[in-house]
């Protein structure tokens, strides 16, 4: 057993028997950053945050949602919207959250992209960091199911009707998802579960394990630098901060990262207050009706681009498509073929491959809102077929690159 002495603080109590002072210093005050990162570092943070007000939000809508078909559409429309102090507030917040941290995630996402922060050594990052979007977006779709409107129950009924797996008519399969044939009370219970309690956990646990998976190669820096943060620690703690490439996590980094916080906040929140109709689809204000199909059915903004690698294909074609383009982000670490780690401008070809990535990516979103027809179908057809292609170029393209 450790041997314990009369404790002559608090602090020290907890010290001897949890060592805080230990925690602090391997996750904060020698943990160590490159001096040489920009505002794009402080996303992880602002990921965090925005979580955190996830979470908040979430328990105070949950004190008055009722999670039943006949009485769920009222209770956020009615019942919270209007008749609980500041209830439009907390579903304000949490809408324009749940839109905003896609956002986040997309550039956390292209940034790690850019600059090479999936290389050798920090496959485990980006693997836990793809994991995360994944929970992520399971946690979006079962919230999209709670206020129970019209593309609430047509989309849950679409995106189950996906794991018929087409061809194969695996029908029970989706009615075990369900609970029903229908979307009912049974799929609403089930939904509302996974997002009050099981997906949160597994996000939580994520978060640990992409924070956890950052402890031994640190993060990138913009200029693809190596940096030994052994010796450079050295030099910080011998007080050369100057000459030394590295600075503390707590409190110089976490310093510059609630600059960029307080300016996201700031937009944040001028969104809740003036535009949070941006994250609300009009047509999830009528209540579900199961006998009216929308004229136009399509999921929230951060899904449309793989909604729309999905629709231009035939049944089985497409699902196949959609799989690929759920499952490749998690092989890029294994498909760059190139030793560089360094920013895409210095990569040759790959340079050219990161933007048309990103915008062949924002052209399938922009398609996949709109409805199939004309020209638009045809754009989204070539952007589906592009987005495919890239991926599969991606390993001869940095096979042969040279070493930067």
């Amino acid at each position: 057993m450790a041997h314990f002495t009369k404790a002559t603080s608090l602090h020290d109590w907890l010290n001897q028997r949890l060592g805080i002072d230990t925690l602090n210093r391997v996750l904060a005050t020698e943990y160590w950053i490159p001096k040489n990162i920009n505002f794009l570092w402080a996303m992880g943070m602002i990921l965090a945050i925005t979580f955190g007000m996830l979470l908040i939000s979430g328990i105070f809508l949950l004190m008055y949602y009722q999670p039943n078909i006949h009485l769920a559409f009222d209770s956020v429309n009615y019942t919270i919207m209007q008749e609980v102090g500041y209830g439009w507030l907390w579903r304000h917040v949490h809408g324009v959250a749940a839109s905003v941290v896609f956002l986040i995630i997309y550039i956390h996402m292209f940034t790690g992209i850019y600059y090479g922060s999936y290389k050798k050594g920090r496959e485990m990052i980006w693997i836990s960091g793809m994991l995360l979007f994944v929970a992520f977006s399971a946690e979006a779709f079962s919230g999209y199911m709670l206020p129970w409107g019209q593309m609430s129950y047509w989309a849950g009924m679409v995106i189950t009707n996906l794991f018929s797996m087409g061809g194969l008519h695996m029908d029970g399969l989706v009615e075990w998802i369900r609970g029903d044939y229908v979307p009912a009370q049974a799929f609403l219970n089930r939904f509302f579960m996974l997002h009050v309690l099981l997906i949160p956990l597994a996000i939580i646990g994520l978060i640990g394990l992409h924070f956890g998976a950052l402890r031994i190669p640190h993060v990138n820096n913009q200029d693809g630098e190596e940096v030994d943060f052994d010796v450079e620690a050295k030099k910080y703690l011998a007080g050369d901060k100057a000459n030394s490439k590295v600075i503390r996590f707590m409190n110089d980094f976490l310093a510059k990262d609630m600059m960029v916080v307080g300016i996201f906040l700031i937009l944040f929140f001028y969104l809740v207050f003036y535009h949070y109709d941006f994250a609300m689809d009009p047509v999830n204000f009528d209540p579900a009706n199961g006998l009216k199909t929308p004229t136009h059915i399509y999921p929230e903004w951060y899904f449309l681009w793989s909604y729309e690698i999905l629709r231009p294909f035939s049944t089985n074609v497409g699902l196949i498509a959609f799989a690929f383009a759920q499952v490749i982000f998690f092989l890029l670490p294994f498909l760059d073929r190139s030793p560089n780690a360094v920013p895409a401008s210095r990569r040759g070809l790959f340079k050219y491959w990161f933007w048309a990535m990103l915008i062949d990516m924002i052209i399938l979103t922009a398609m996949g809102k709109v409805p199939p027809e004309g020209v638009f179908s045809a754009i989204g057809f070539y952007a589906a077929i592009t987005f495919i292609g890239l991926w599969i170029i991606l390993p001869f393209i940095t096979k042969f690159e040279k070493k930067v």
